[in-house]
């Protein structure tokens, strides 16, 4: 790898995504004044709404979960859609 072509403040940070309470680690310049304890080591941690590992498409699931129930609430209203 090239030397000098990543930022100062490029270091491990855990990312942990807040639908499910899943963390992984990984490499950041995101900034975040939080830290958190894992795998034995304190990292800054950047909390994320959704990641690959609730998200529909990566978990196979069908239903999106959201927090607001934006979803739910448009198809109690209007139904789904009817093929003719």
């Amino acid at each position: 790898m090239k030397k000098g072509i990543h930022p100062e403040d490029y270091r491990p940070v855990v990312f942990k995504d807040m639908s499910n309470g899943d963390m992984f680690l990984t490499r950041s310049t995101c900034k975040t004044k939080e830290t958190v304890e894992f795998e034995g080591e304190t990292y800054p941690v950047v909390k994320v709404e959704i990641s690959s590992s609730s998200h529909p498409f990566y978990t196979g699931k069908t239903k999106l979960v959201d927090t607001a129930g934006r979803v739910d609430k448009f198809l109690s209203r209007y139904g789904r859609a009817k093929k003719k």
